[in-house]
């Protein structure tokens, strides 16, 4: 753990705090104050990866803790899945937020490192982009289920879904950005090594995160409502996969991978 005496470590402290900060404030029943607070924490989140990005002269998604970094510019999610999904839940948001900007802030590495020729392409935005929208969209869908398995919803006012539903919506709209993220890596694995699948230890965690949450939805098609608990425990088991997927590569050292550029 090291704390980042730069510019870039006190904008990110600055994000975590106003996020937690708005949290504070809307469970004491102030949300419109909360909200303000979230707003100016996704406004310096958005300054520090940007700041990011004049500093590294490239898109700022090479390492973890670029990707912790992007992960944190969590507030349009919010605003979408309120407004188009009728899907509450900001308080969570709020945690989620400062929760992923911790390992960026204290763990990982911001010296730049230079972009390796693998990551020289086209697809190097996009692929990794829609990687960390869907895990964000599997991460708020995650939150619900355990509002589920605690018998209760979100503290949001307004007409909003019950929480084993938005999680289904959430995972129908994060799923297809999670295929799209495999497919555009196959397609750079292609272009970058001659072929679309390596078997490493990234490729196949990978896998094992959509097809976790392939079983969700055929569970949940077969039977519906009926054992809500149940889709709940596969939409958290679903975000655990992906935690695995996101850490594996760059933190264990039990098998090298073609993905270990991005240890940060």
């Amino acid at each position: 753990m090291e704390i980042k005496y730069t510019i870039q470590g006190l904008l990110i402290y600055v994000t975590i705090a106003a996020y937690l900060l708005a949290l504070l404030v809307s469970l004491l029943r102030r949300p419109r104050a909360g909200h303000i607070l979230y707003v100016a924490g996704f406004v310096v989140a958005v300054v520090s990866f940007s700041y990011r990005w004049y500093h590294v002269r490239h898109v700022p998604m090479q390492n973890l803790f670029e990707v912790f970094l992007c992960l944190g510019m969590i507030y349009p999610v919010s605003v979408f899945c309120r407004r188009v999904l009728h899907i509450g839940g900001r308080s969570a948001d709020m945690l989620i937020g400062a929760v992923v900007l911790v390992p960026a802030g204290f763990f990982f590495n911001a010296e730049p490192q230079k972009l390796p020729p693998a990551l020289q392409s086209w697809l190097f935005a996009p692929h990794v982009a829609v990687y960390m929208i869907s895990y964000i969209f599997m991460a708020k869908a995650a939150s619900h289920a355990l509002w589920q398995l605690a018998g209760r919803g979100p503290r949001d006012d307004g007409n909003l879904l019950p929480p084993e539903e938005a999680t289904y919506r959430l995972i129908c709209i994060g799923f297809p950005l999670l295929t799209l993220g495999l497919v555009l890596g196959s397609v750079w694995g292609k272009l970058a090594w001659g072929d679309y699948w390596g078997w490493d230890p990234k490729e196949l965690w990978s896998l094992a995160s959509w097809l976790v949450y392939v079983g969700y939805l055929h569970y949940r098609y077969m039977f519906g409502k009926r054992h809500p608990r149940v889709n709940s425990f596969w939409a958290i088991t679903g975000v655990v996969v992906i935690v695995v997927t996101l850490l594996w590569v760059n933190l264990s050292r039990l098998f090298a991978g073609l993905h270990s550029y991005g240890s940060g």
